[in-house]
């Protein structure tokens, strides 16, 4: 049986469990559990980090641990018992183990900046130590100071890691965390403020300490050993500032003894702030000791000397930027003069380069500087292995900025200056050397306590270095005499000086000497500064070993007695400077006279006068003897002295106030309590004390007084101790007394506190300095007095200030001091004395803050009053803390609310400072504001709201604390990682605003109702609920759990509340409407379920309201479409709340009566909905560009279309267009731009600062648009396009007479011209792309797509980008339709294949000599139809001729937008599928081929072609493979008895089949009588061997000599050239019973017409090509042509081009797959790319509808045969009655101008009839599709299908297969042969009219009319000229019909009327001759207002 566990609560898991029994919990090892119930062995619980899922689990795998419950019952928190900083280590660890593994994942995978790899391992590294920590903390075998260490040290890595992870700062109170509910808020901001300012402003340092470390001298001339001193040197006193740390270095520049490295690393201890200048020098000195002479020989002299080397100086201001230890090589430099010796540092420092140079260009002195900052006891803690290392102290000279007590020290340092000697009879300058030494008392040489520096030990003596030859020499060499305290008496210092001898011995010879005293007579020690002595003359030999025998002598000059001239005027002297640093030793006279008062006792007087004039140092150094000595005499002799005494003893106590000194207090207090005996001193304290207080008001001279009352604190300490000693003594006599003289001394104070002066008054000053020290008497009196008598001496006291002062007066300021003081004080801390002082702190405290004065004092003073007030569970505090709320309440909150306002709204400071502090206090006072409302009840916020007595005060207050709340929540109010304190702000703040709205109900409801209150209140709830800090979503499990256990789910709450507001507003609710949608919106979108099902029906009562008032509820809808696409940009919404939406409206308007209409803005609105949610999703970082585009071009539709919102539409036009710059999609940039473009008119209304456009006129936006789209169409090559642009501009500037800018305009019209005809373009491959499948976004789910590809982008490179893009896509492996199945999964499948364009452009394609550059644009721009074929067999495959059965089934795409517009890919509108029977397949094949070969020789005719190998590959190709069996196949196919039996439908076709091949065969014969006249020497071989294959091929084909309409016209070129001959051509015309009729040409006549040119070859007889001359003007490229579905096993073999290959990728993926009746070793290819050889430019297939346009001319209409109807369905055009001889007659012009007007009708699919093949058609289009052809009276006839020029032919195949075969073989995309009927518009020309309309034409004119039913946005330029939709454009780009056919490159328009109106263009593809429907413009125009 399961019982609940009453003890066992908590447990941490031992071993990982799986939980695989029944109900069992899964564990892992190191959770955390709750446990709820035991039963044998198991327990039940679950785990803290996912207290949803409960489980059982074996007790043996939990660690039972103690643990302390709350809230026990069903909704306990369990919370162990164990060390709070062990917990909190436990959670953060678990948190940072998750982020850590996140970083790992980071680094890993997306190969991140360095930061974040360092990141993770220095986390890792930390979170390693913490576990050790944590690990030594849980043993507890720690002492107390041990386990502090270790504490210290977890919380200083636990915050440091915080931090590193953007986690919240823990406010903490001696290592442990602080729950925030048990202190008050102004403490808990305290604690926040304290870790965040130690976070954020270390303190700067103010010791600093030098680490140098010697490495090595390193020089070519070395070979002697080294001495280096360091010293630190300041440059602007020409002084040193420390004593010299020495190095010895061995012959080879390193230090002696490398193991002791205290002996190369030392510290320059001490160095102020003051000394971290430029002008502050680490200075080098490098003596040698050897020869005298550097260079000298070695000899017998074994004598060495200290001989100067080198110099080196480096600035203290250089270390300040290195942050850690840097090696530094510095300069040796040597004296060029030796006597310049003593001052080489200076010279370097001054730059003196005339008196140093360096010492040798490879000498550098190698060390390591450092500079550390922080005192040295944190530097031994911080830097533990220097110290335990070893390091020498190098101290400064004199004491550190701050003297310690306690700090011994006492070093005598002696300079050895410079000596002036005499020759000494000899005849040059002697070599001196000084020998030191040190001798004490009994004339002993005391041992090691001459030292050279630090770093080496001290020695017995110290020898100099020695000057050369010098008589006059400068050494200015430092050494330091550590001699202790007690030698010091009666030691002297003896130096020797000896000459030292060059000569071969080598001798120093003794020839003098000086001494001098350490200490003189009366005990004071030799005083600083320079002493000249004498130099006593000896012999080489004297004895000094004696020293009684020369101490008698006089030693110094200045000590002479005046009768002594003979020595002094002796020129020999030597000079010294002694300093002295010692902490024992004073060389003060007067300091010694008043330690020995009682020796002296006349000179008391004196020593007391003269003690003020003492330097302090020495005071301090003597405070305890010198106290002792002032009170003495104060016992002794009180009525004598005490006024002096008392003088010192302030002095002294002021003394102590001084930085300097001030750490010397606690050895005064140490006095006080433990040394002072001055039991009656009390007395004449207070009585000298209270004379000067009652002299005050009179006094003249109040500076001594304002000194007496700074040491009021002392006096009073001195006055308690020593009545509590008197009280001790005598059992508490005369304590009456010591209460009347306290009682009277106060009374004397408040006299003079009264006193009312002018501001400058001295009193003011005076009662200023009393008010700063009189708080630290608080404690002092408490000693004495109770709890009560003080805090009435102290309201008196304050109290007797005067009330009324000036703002201006600086006690003002002095008292908020005192104030804060006193609420700081151990007295204000008592309840008792509290509720004394509070009603006058209150009262100085609400008069500074209504007045907005020292409003830094009012908030701390508030601060530390609300930290006092705690709410305990005894009902006396409760009572007392109820009544001080009370006072306060009813004093500050007002005040302090209107003071936060103030603060807040109030301009900041600029100094940064000013602007830190301004902070702090908002904060503080905030804090105080939210402790104050947090310890008031129900029945202090019912006794504030009474206090309002009129509705207008309440109003103001209500708007007052709402406007504050607002201000609270602000994200800049606290620090970002302040969550503990937002969280508690928040807590407040609902409490509060829920006791408020009871009143706001009361009180401003019904009549009374007021908006402004009621607004002010919702939009605090709105800003509360959506506070970053309430979104729990966003922070980790444990962080919400502990976030909802301590407070809940606040924003549900507040939502809650904000509902039943609401519900109570009745009819007033129409004030917000539609003001709080966006508000009430935005709550909706927080991601909460409660809090959503609570808000959103809010919207239903809106609509209801709304429909109520106005009928409808545009407004609300208006409202949310708005702000939705702003909020939801900002990343707030998601799809569940889409669907919640939905959901929940839709249910609450089930019963309404406007249900309709709600459903339709529920409806818009989610759809909206969508669209957002897959633009946000888009727009995320790292999404590729190409999605981005995509979805905003969505969305961009989406506004226009169907929400009509003109400014979202044109917000996002700039949207798209600035994502296709930055994908520099130049081109569809230029599309999306003239949207807006299109939307403006020429006109000068003037339009408002919008965007990033200025306030200016429509007409000045319009131009800059037009500009900016001309550059960027100029970018993307799109130059036609800009050409129009260009024109409508210049028109513009004409006609304003703008010649200047009209110019400019011109020349870069022109400037684009050149650009079409000299750049190359690339031509862009077209893939169709399915996106299938939910997991799509919205704008692709389902859809299909055309894309536009990059350059040189194939195939295989698409279908990689694609699946880049959307890497979780499945590429489907065929080209097949998919089912429902993969439209309904939840997945993505990609299907991509490439598809052909169908241009539309024909007439410039079609006309003879356009260049090819103009032809490539019209190729692949203003494309609306692509096609895509796919070869199959039909019935059942003959292996041996497969092309019977080899059918094609062609899909045409229709998309809703023209390519390029903008975007690179648009939506499949409609797709229809097309099924070309193999008969008319290979129709096709050779008819490419044929056209191909034709442009080639053309090409070849006209020298356009640099080499002649194309051609040859071609004829080699076709004339191969023919001979191999090509063209043969297809006689075996279908020229066959059977075959024609069986289709006799096909009669015509196999009739032109057969004409096709002898046509190929006369266009051989001529294309090699051109080959030879151009083929190289080399390859005559070859072209013998194509002409014998020719006639193989011939007789193959059964070709004798070509029949009678191939031979009846020579080939030949007119005028010379084929643009003549295309337009004098004569037009083909088309019987009504099918026959051709046409004139008798040669078959190269016949122009190859396909989307790319028309060319027409002419020719002589064959016999007549060598007369050929290049005229020809023909620009037609080479065209590939499509390979055909068939093997290439009839192609030749080695004639095969490398090209000839499928380019189906390798892989699978994207190829098609069939079944294996339709198998075929090319299929494949139907997904391949096309691929061009470089030497041509291949054309797409054209649509079987494709119709010519207006601009067609001669040849042009007569149709070829359409793979989509049988022959004598074919549109067929004649002229009525007219025979072919009445053609012929037909002047050519005039012919040529009336079929320029001739339009052709579209040509629909036709269905199936009888007499066709077995071929069926499938459209997805839904309308019916039939077909009437009309017939005419003329007779059948064939006519030559060489005269035929075919309006629709193009070939695109992306090889050749066999090279240039016959066109018989392989094919990836077949192409088609159009036909294009001609249909007759009205002409100028009555005998001239077209036939008459058939009515086939309806189904393509339905569909046209379908389309021009749905207006899109105007997406292209061309579309502005090309007739496919009847939608007016703006006049700005309208194209005019042109009546002849325009001059290349056609214009897109010519100019217009003045009056720039819209010509009307006839619509070749209208049918009916409908004329154009104006269409009204696509938007309201708003755009005056943008």
């Amino acid at each position: 049986m399961w019982i609940p566990t009453e003890h066992e609560k908590y447990g941490v898991v031992l071993a990982s469990f799986r939980g695989t029994v029944q109900h069992g919990l899964p564990l892992e090892i190191g959770d955390t559990v709750q446990l709820l119930e035991k039963c044998e062995g198991w327990y039940r619980g679950f785990v803290h980090k996912n207290p949803n899922a409960k489980g059982i689990f074996p007790c043996t795998y939990i660690h039972l641990k103690n643990a302390h419950i709350k809230n026990k019952g069903q909704f306990e928190t369990v919370i162990p018992t164990e060390d709070s900083v062990i917990t909190e280590m436990t959670t953060t660890l678990r948190d940072w183990g998750a982020m850590w593994k996140r970083l790992y994942v980071v680094k890993t995978v997306q190969h991140t900046h360095k930061n974040e790899g360092d990141l993770f391992h220095r986390l890792w590294h930390v979170m390693n130590e913490i576990l050790d920590l944590r690990r030594q903390v849980l043993v507890g075998h720690l002492t107390n100071d041990r386990m502090k260490d270790v504490k210290q040290h977890i919380t200083a890595r636990l915050d440091w890691g915080n931090e590193q992870l953007s986690l919240d700062l823990v406010p903490r109170r001696e290592f442990s965390m602080v729950d925030p509910d048990e202190i008050s808020v102004t403490e808990l901001f305290k604690l926040m403020e304290h870790r965040h300012r130690k976070k954020e402003t270390p303190v700067p340092a103010s010791t600093h300490h030098l680490f140098v470390h010697m490495k090595s001298l390193m020089s070519s001339n070395l070979g002697e050993e080294l001495e280096v001193f360091f010293h630190i040197y300041d440059g602007r006193e020409n002084r040193p500032l420390s004593e010299r740390f020495f190095v010895r270095l061995n012959k080879n520049g390193v230090p002696k003894s490398p193991e002791k490295t205290e002996r190369q690393c030392t510290l320059f201890v001490d160095l102020g702030s003051s000394d971290l200048r430029k002008d502050v020098y680490i200075v080098v000195h490098i003596m040698r000791i050897g020869r005298m002479g550097a260079g000298e020989k070695k000899n017998l002299c074994s004598i060495q000397y200290r001989r100067p080397f080198g110099c080196a100086v480096v600035s203290i201001a250089d270390l300040l930027t290195a942050d850690s230890k840097d090696d530094h090589l510095l300069k040796v430099y040597a004296c060029t003069t030796e006597s310049e010796w003593y001052q080489i540092h200076e010279n370097i420092i001054r730059k003196v380069n005339s008196r140093y140079n360096l010492s040798g260009s490879n000498t550098g002195l190698a060390v390591s500087l450092q500079l550390l900052h922080g005192d040295i006891e944190q530097l031994r803690r911080e830097y533990m292995v220097l110290f335990t290392r070893g390091v020498s102290i190098t101290k400064k000279l004199g004491f550190s900025d701050i003297i310690m007590p306690g700090e011994m020290r006492n070093d005598l340092y002696v300079t050895l200056e410079k000596g002036e000697f005499e020759k000494g009879g000899k005849s040059v300058a002697r070599n001196v050397e000084i020998t030191v030494y040190v001798l004490d008392i009994d004339g002993q040489v005391m041992k090691s306590y001459v030292a050279a520096g630090s770093g080496e030990p001290g020695g017995d003596e110290y020898h100099s270095f020695v000057l050369y030859h010098n008589n006059s020499p400068r050494w200015a060499e430092q050494i330091k005499l550590p001699i202790p305290v007690d030698m010091f008496r009666g030691a002297h210092v003896r130096f020797e000086f000896r000459h030292c001898s060059t000569k071969d011995k080598g001798e120093k010879k003794l020839f003098g000497y000086s001494f001098i005293h350490l200490m003189q007579e009366d005990g004071r020690t030799l005083p600083d500064g320079t002493h000249e002595l004498i130099i006593h003359k000896c012999e080489e030999n004297a004895n000094l070993q004696d020293s009684s025998r020369y101490l008698k002598l006089p030693f110094s000059k200045a000590n002479l007695p005046g009768n002594n001239q003979a020595v002094k005027g002796t020129k020999e002297s030597f000079w010294i400077t002694s300093f002295l640093c010692s902490t024992k030793l004073t060389q003060n006279g007067d300091m010694l006279d008043l330690l020995k008062w009682r020796a002296h006792p006349e000179k008391i007087n004196d020593s007391l006068s003269k003690l003020k004039e003492i330097d302090g140092s020495e005071i301090v150094k003597f405070l305890q003897d010198t106290l002792d000595t002032l009170f003495g005499i104060l016992d002794e002799s009180s009525q004598r002295y005490g006024l002096k005494v008392f003088d010192c003893l302030v002095h002294i106590i002021n003394l102590l106030q001084d930085s300097k000194f001030q750490h010397f207090k606690p050895v005064m207090d140490t006095y006080i309590e433990s040394h002072f005996a001055g039991a009656l001193s009390y007395r004449d304290l207070i009585k000298v004390l209270k004379w000067y207080v009652d002299r005050i008001v009179d006094a003249e001279h109040q500076d001594h007084i304002q000194q007496v009352l700074k040491a009021t604190e002392y006096i009073f300490k001195y006055i308690i101790q020593s009545r509590r000693l008197f009280a001790l003594a005598t059992g508490g006599q005369s304590e009456e007394e010591f209460r009347c003289c306290i009682h009277e001394l106060f009374m004397s104070i408040r006299f003079f506190l009264s006193q009312e002066n002018k501001i400058t008054s001295p009193v003011t000053q005076t009662q200023a300095v009393f008010l700063r020290t009189f708080p630290a008497v608080y404690g002092e009196l408490l000693k004495i007095f109770t709890v009560r008598e003080v805090a009435g001496f102290v309201r008196e006291t304050l109290g007797s200030l005067p009330a009324t002062a000036h703002a201006e007066c600086p006690l003002e300021t002095v008292k908020l001091h005192c104030i804060t003081k006193t609420v700081e004080s151990q007295l204000y801390t008592n309840p008792e004395s509290r509720c004394i002082l509070l009603p006058v702190v209150l009262r100085l405290l609400q008069a500074h803050m209504q007045e907005q004065r020292d409003l830094v004092m009012c908030a701390r003073i508030l601060t530390s009053m609300l930290s006092l007030i705690r709410k305990d569970d005894s009902v006396t505090t409760e009572l007392v803390v109820s009544e001080e709320v009370d006072l306060i309440v009813d004093s500050l909150l007002v005040v302090l609310m209107r003071t936060i306002l103030e603060i807040t709204n109030r301009p900041q400071p600029a100094g940064t400072n000013m602007r830190l502090q301004f902070q702090d206090i908002t904060g503080e006072f905030v804090a105080c504001l939210l402790a104050l409302l947090r310890q008031m009840s129900d029945k202090h916020y019912q006794q504030l709201l009474q206090t309002f007595t009129s509705k207008d005060d309440l109003r103001d207050f209500l708007l007052q604390i709402f406007t504050v709340f607002r201000i609270l929540i602000r994200p800049e109010m606290f620090p970002k990682d302040w969550t503990v304190m937002r969280l508690v702000t928040n807590n407040v703040i609902i409490t509060t605003v829920l006791y408020l709205s009871d009143a706001l109900r009361k009180n401003f409801l019904n009549e009374k109702f007021d908006y402004k209150v009621w607004d002010s209140y919702f939009y605090l709830s709105v800003i509360f609920i959506n506070q970053p800090c309430l979104q729990l979503e966003s922070f980790s499990p444990s962080k919400r759990k502990r976030v909802l256990e301590k407070y809940g789910d606040m924003r549900v709450m507040m939502g809650c509340e904000i509902f039943s507001m609401w519900q109570n507003l009745g009819e007033h609710k129409l004030n917000f409407i539609p003001a709080m949608i966006g508000p009430f919106l935005e709550v909706t979108l927080v991601p909460q379920p409660d809090l959503r099902n609570v808000m959103i029906p809010i919207f239903h009562d809106m609509m209801d309201w709304e429909q109520r008032r106005s009928g409808n509820f545009k407004q609300v809808e208006a409202k949310l479409i708005d702000k939705l696409d702003s909020l939801m940009s900002e990343g707030k919404g998601d799809e569940t709340y889409r669907e919640l939406f939905n959901s929940i409206l839709l249910k609450k308007i089930e019963r309404e009566t406007w249900r309709e209409s709600g459903i339709s803005l529920i409806a818009t609105v989610t759809r909206l909905m969508e669209r957002l949610l897959d633009y946000r999703d888009c727009m995320k970082l790292g999404e590729v560009d190409g999605k981005k585009i995509g979805c905003t071009v969505s969305l961009l539709n989406f506004y226009k279309t169907e929400l009509n919102k003109e400014e979202m539409y044109i917000r996002y036009i700039h949207k798209l267009y600035e994502l296709h710059l930055k994908a520099q999609n130049y081109t569809e940039a230029s599309y999306t731009l003239l949207l807006y473009d299109e939307l403006l008119e020429w006109s000068d209304r003037p339009l408002r600062e919008f965007l990033n456009y200025p306030m200016q006129s429509e007409w000045q936006r319009k131009e800059y648009l037009h500009l900016t789209i001309v550059q960027n169409f100029d970018r993307g090559k799109c130059w036609e396009n800009g050409i129009i642009l260009c024109r409508e501009l210049a028109d513009q500037y004409e006609s304003y007479y703008d010649y200047r800018n009209l110019s400019k305009m011109r020349m870069m019209e022109a400037s684009l011209y050149d650009k079409i005809m000299d750049q190359q373009r690339l031509e862009p491959e077209f893939f169709r792309v399915g996106f299938y499948g939910k997991k799509f976004p919205f704008f692709l789910r389902n859809k299909e797509f055309v894309c536009r590809g990059h350059d040189y982008e194939r195939l295989e490179a698409f279908q990689q980008r694609m699946l880049n893009e959307f890497p979780h896509a499945i590429a489907m492996q065929h080209v097949n339709q998919p089912d429902q199945t993969i439209y309904q999964a939840e997945a993505q499948y990609l299907q991509i294949y490439a598809v052909s364009p169908i241009p539309e452009s024909q007439d410039v394609l079609q006309r003879d000599g356009v260049p090819d550059n103009i032809k490539s644009f019209y190729k692949v721009n203003h494309i609306w139809r692509f096609r895509y074929d796919r070869p199959f067999h039909k019935g059942t495959k003959d292996k041996e001729n497969e092309f019977k059965s080899l059918w094609v089934e062609r899909t045409t795409l229709t998309l809703v937008q023209s390519l390029p517009g903008i975007s690179r890919w648009f939506e499949v509108e409609k797709r229809e599928l097309v099924e070309v029977s193999p008969l008319e397949n290979a129709i096709e094949v050779i008819e490419n081929k044929n056209l191909q070969l034709r442009t080639l020789i053309a090409q070849c005719q006209s020298r356009q072609m640099q080499n002649i190998n194309p051609l040859t590959m071609c004829l080699n190709g076709v004339i191969d493979a023919a001979v191999n069996g090509g063209l043969a196949r297809y006689q075996e196919a279908f020229f066959v008895k059977d075959y024609i039996v069986n289709h006799p439908e096909d009669g015509e076709k196999i009739g032109r089949l057969r004409e096709l091949m002898f046509e190929q065969a006369h266009i051989l014969e001529y294309g090699l009588a051109v080959h030879e006249k151009f083929v190289p020497q080399d390859m005559r071989p070859l072209h013998k061997k194509l002409v014998d294959q020719f006639h193989v091929m011939k007789s193959s084909l059964g070709i004798q000599e070509f029949p009678a309409y191939v031979r009846a016209s020579p080939v030949h070129f007119t005028n010379g050239s084929p643009r003549s001959s295309c337009r004098n051509s004569v037009p083909n015309i088309i019987s009504p019973d099918g026959a051709r009729v046409v004139a008798r040409r040669s078959p190269l006549t016949y122009p190859a017409v396909n989307r790319y040119s028309s060319s027409s070859l002419s020719s002589q007889a064959s016999n007549e090509v060598s007369n050929i001359t290049g005229q020809s003007e023909s620009s037609d490229e080479v065209f590939n042509m499509q390979p055909s579905p068939s093997t290439s096993s009839l192609s030749s073999n080695h004639s095969a081009s490398p090209n000839v290959t499928s380019s189906a990728p390798s892989s699978a993926r994207g190829s098609p797959q069939l079944q294996d009746k339709h198998k075929h070793s090319r299929e494949n290819s139907c997904l391949s790319s096309r691929e061009r050889p470089v030497s041509a430019i291949y054309p797409n297939p054209l649509d079987p509808a494709q119709r010519a346009t207006p601009h067609q001319i001669g040849d042009t209409t007569l149709p070829r045969s359409d793979p989509n109807l049988s022959a004598p369905d074919k549109v067929r055009t004649t002229f009525s009655s007219r025979s072919l001889d009445s053609v012929k007659e037909v002047n050519n012009t005039q012919f040529s101008d009336t079929v320029g007007k001739l339009l052709c009708p579209p040509v629909p699919p036709r269905p199936p009839y009888s007499g066709s093949s077995a071929k069926t058609m499938r459209s997805q289009s839904p309308l019916p599709t039939s077909r009437s052809p009309q017939k005419s009276s003329l007779p059948p006839f064939t006519p030559s299908p060489t005269e035929c020029q075919s309006a629709g032919l193009v070939s695109n195949s992306p090889v050749l297969s066999g090279s240039y075969s016959s066109g018989i073989s392989s094919m990836s995309r077949c192409s088609v042969s159009e036909a294009s009927g001609t249909e007759a518009t009205t002409g100028d020309h009555p005998a001239h009219q077209g036939p008459t309309m058939p009515n086939s034409v309806s189904s393509g004119s339905d569909e046209l009319i379908r389309r021009e039913n749905k207006t899109p946005p105007p997406y292209s330029v061309y579309e502005r000229s090309n007739p496919r939709r009847p939608v007016p454009l703006p006049h700005s780009l309208s194209i005019p019909p042109s009546v002849d056919p325009p001059a290349l490159p056609p214009k897109p328009h010519q100019l217009r009327t003045s009056s720039m109106k819209l010509v009307p263009t006839s619509d070749p593809r209208r049918a009916d001759g409908v004329p154009h429907v104006p269409r009204p413009r696509p938007l309201p125009r708003k755009v005056s207002q943008l």
